[in-house]
């Protein structure tokens, strides 16, 4: 059963309102977008963007019977603003990204995203298109695949995996989330501080598959542009690399105001300029955490357009 994280700080932070429009740039098993087409009544829209055929799929049986527009595109959220524009959402009230994987692609073992269950090493969000994560493995050189670990995985043992998947892999290819998995941990030792060992080689691997990092950086700039003033964009991430990226980037769209050597002051920053809506990152209770384990890695960033 799909779990909505911080859906009570999600529907407050966006500040959903009568007959407005609203992005879901993730919009997974709609259990956002849901709750925020309710809220929106009769007249609101919604835009829901998803590269996953399936979960588009649940998500148009969810959102059927509710009232209001909502029109769902195939789509990652990189592509923001072109199809923002091409389905008429040019200017919104605000847009939400619930960033990771979903406990649908989780749980399912053929889609090779978990080391929990024995799967091809797939990791596709879009099964139809792309390389696989063991294409990946398969291509890469030993240089290469370390600085894969170390930049999207932040692995600190990145050069002992590399070597020990270039190694293993000029045995028998490296096909399946379980031997890959088996692979670091016999690189790395067995489990620390609750964490299985291949957690980050498994995240950097899912990250290069499908562009993670590029889409969330392209998503944040292009996102900022289509809000109106007054408008807010919720970020929920799972890892400290995409939260980092998504602070950083706010906050250069925050600014600061510099003073001058003459006097006075001089604002800098990037346009368009936002505010913060909290000061810290949002994160779950520990009831949420109790119910839904997965939450309890998350973090929720909220930012308003204000006038130029």
């Amino acid at each position: 059963m799909h779990i909505p994280v911080l859906l009570n700080e999600v529907l407050e932070a966006l500040n959903v309102r009568t007959g407005g429009a609203y992005i879901d740039g993730t919009l997974g098993g709609a259990g956002h977008a849901s709750e925020i087409l309710l809220r929106a009544g009769g007249t609101g829209r919604l835009l829901g963007i998803d590269r996953d055929p399936d979960a588009l799929q649940r998500a148009g049986e969810r959102l059927a019977g509710l009232l209001g527009e909502a029109v769902l595109v195939h789509g990652v959220h990189g592509e923001i603003g072109e199809l923002a524009e091409k389905n008429g959402f040019s200017q919104v009230d605000g847009i939400l990204l619930d960033l990771g994987v979903s406990s649908d692609q989780l749980d399912t073992a053929g889609r090779g995203f978990s080391f929990r269950l024995d799967g091809p090493l797939d990791m596709r969000m879009d099964p139809s298109c792309g390389e696989s994560a063991a294409g990946l493995l398969a291509r890469l050189e030993e240089g290469e695949l370390r600085e894969l670990l170390w930049k999207w995985g932040e692995e600190p043992r990145a050069r002992q995996v590399a070597s020990a998947i270039v190694k293993a892999r000029e045995k028998c290819p490296i096909e399946t989330t379980g031997r890959l998995a088996e692979i670091v941990e016999r690189a790395v030792g067995g489990r620390r501080g609750g964490k299985n060992p291949a957690t980050r080689t498994f995240q950097a691997l899912r990250m290069a598959v499908n562009d993670e990092m590029g889409n969330l950086e392209r998503a944040l700039e292009s996102g900022l542009r289509l809000l109106r003033p007054g408008g807010r964009f919720a970020v929920i991430t799972f890892e400290s690399l995409t939260d980092r990226t998504v602070k950083q980037t706010f906050a250069r769209h925050i600014g600061k105001w510099v003073s001058l050597l003459q006097g006075g002051q001089r604002w800098e920053g990037e346009l368009p300029t936002v505010t913060k809506v909290t000061r810290h990152p949002i994160e779950p209770s520990a009831s949420e955490c109790s119910l839904n384990p997965r939450s309890r890695s998350a973090k929720l960033r909220v930012v308003e357009r204000v006038g130029e």
